[in-house]
């Protein structure tokens, strides 16, 4: 019976393809008077995709146990048992024994895809360049910036930036905390990364919102955290669920990003955040609150309230960034919390990376004091709205029954379901073979027929064209 591979095994194909050649050299079934089957024939053998040999062979070349020839095709190496053969290292066997892991692989296709200068991208979480503060830096870099920033900073980060964000977050965001409160990260994604690392170990149960951006992040299962989740919806924080998970499992934090949250941009109600806050304090759970968009709601009545300015026992480590609001690119962002345990995570930020950037530090603190800050925010704002009110319009046009959503109130995203049954990462094929691209839900909660679109990535011409060519993906998608 001739050999297949077993796609039922968790072993990948590729090294099963390599394991059973490597068997074949050893036991004389490949002979080293004839050269292997090319790769075109063994990938038709087998039924995979010619990359799956390419890699099979790769390994085995890496093993010292081929040789790769051009006009000669895949050879035996006549060397095989000697010790004068070349060898490089099997990369394959080191990325795949790698405690941390990838991003799955709807996420490395949206990566790879959005950096196409000709695809409309409704997906990626990031401003359009035209809704930078482009005045502001260009009144920062007329500066002379003093020479001591060109050498290594505070631990905890630059202390005239730390005082600057503690007044910024003292008058915007009525949180008070103090300088040694406060660490400089590299983006919010950093802090959470921290957090990760120095405060929980394996095992740990940790809580995140369903759907959310947390929901895809590789880092809790790299740590081996336990993951439950609360959905995320205005009406369905249950306190109920919670008490009864932490009764049973011992919770021992919760990620909530309460404010215009990623992907549904819903506002957790006032109530529902003195629930939560209530729920952390009679058990003694911290909660990780992170806030992107709080100074980024599209009205004034909303009550844009951080978990932390309610705060009054200490129970939130409060995260947020520059890069919403103003400049991902400078990786500008901080984590609040107690002193000491601002001390662990400076700590560990010092053994990974010897503390941030002075220069872009720098850059933020002249950011912060801007007197024209908040009069880009108020730019930025009426500029969200537009898109957000253009984009719902086109929706309304194209789509009309055949998709719901829920209108934010400020933010970035909007969360979408489809009435029909869909397979959103195939229509995102398609959507890309039409110029467009999204997030699919799934990556980002575990209900099925949802996509985030993003509004702050493209302007408004731009949303318009790829809205329609998501629709017609979404009629290709039907009719196949």
């Amino acid at each position: 019976m001739e050999w297949k591979p077993d796609r039922n095994m968790k072993k990948p194909i590729y090294k099963q393809i390599a394991e059973y050649i490597e068997d074949g050299i050893n036991n004389g079934t490949f002979s080293t008077n004839f050269p292997l089957p090319s790769e075109r024939k063994l990938a038709s053998q087998y039924e995979v995709n010619r990359s799956t040999i390419v890699t099979a062979y790769s390994e085995l070349e890496a093993k010292g146990l081929i040789e790769r020839k051009k006009g000669s095709g895949t050879i035996i190496s006549r060397d095989i048992w000697g010790i004068t053969k070349k060898r490089i290292p099997s990369w394959n066997m080191y990325i795949e024994a790698g405690t941390f892991l990838p991003n799955i692989p709807v996420i490395q296709r949206i990566q790879k895809e959005t950096t196409e200068q000709n695809l409309i991208n409704l997906a990626t979480g990031e401003l359009s360049t035209d809704l930078f503060p482009h005045g502001i830096f260009q009144d920062v870099l007329q500066k002379d910036i003093p020479p001591l920033y060109f050498g290594y900073d505070h631990p905890l980060g630059n202390k005239n930036l730390r005082e600057t964000i503690v007044r910024h977050l003292n008058e915007y965001r009525d949180i008070v905390t103090t300088p040694e409160s406060l660490l400089v990260t590299s983006g919010a994604q950093q802090a959470i990364h921290l957090v990760i690392e120095c405060l929980l170990k394996p095992g740990d149960v940790v809580v995140v919102e369903d759907p959310s951006y947390s929901y895809s992040l590789p880092i809790f299962k790299s740590a081996g955290l336990k993951v439950f989740y609360l959905p995320a919806n205005e009406n369905k924080i249950d306190s109920n669920y919670l008490t009864n998970l932490h009764e049973k499992q011992q919770i021992k934090m919760i990620f909530l990003n309460p404010i215009f949250q990623n992907p549904t941009g819903m506002l957790l109600s006032y109530r529902k955040r003195k629930e939560i806050l209530s729920l952390s304090t009679r058990f003694g759970i911290p909660i990780i609150e992170d806030d992107p968009y709080s100074l980024m709601s599209f009205s004034k009545k909303n009550n844009t309230s951080t978990l932390k300015s309610m705060d009054i026992n200490g129970n939130v480590l409060y995260i947020s960034s520059l890069s919403k609001m103003a400049a991902p690119g400078l990786r500008i962002g901080w984590i609040v919390g107690p002193k000491s345990v601002i001390e662990r995570l400076a700590d560990a930020k010092q053994q990974f990376d010897f503390g941030h950037s002075t220069v872009s530090q720098w850059i933020a603190n002249q950011l912060l004091n801007s007197d024209n800050l908040m009069i880009h925010m108020d730019f930025l704002k009426e500029q969200l709205q537009r898109r957000r009110d253009v984009l719902i319009s086109c929706l309304n046009h194209y789509f009309g029954e055949n998709i719901e959503y829920s209108t934010p109130m400020g933010g970035i995203h909007l969360w979408c379901k489809f009435k029909k049954d869909i397979n959103e990462n195939n229509l995102l094929e398609q959507s890309i073979k039409e110029g467009v691209i999204f997030a699919p839900g799934s990556t980002l909660g575990s209900k099925k027929g949802f996509i985030r679109l993003t509004y702050a990535r493209s302007n408004e011409e731009q949303i318009r064209e790829g809205i329609k060519r998501l629709y017609n993906a979404f009629k290709d998608y039907e009719d196949h």
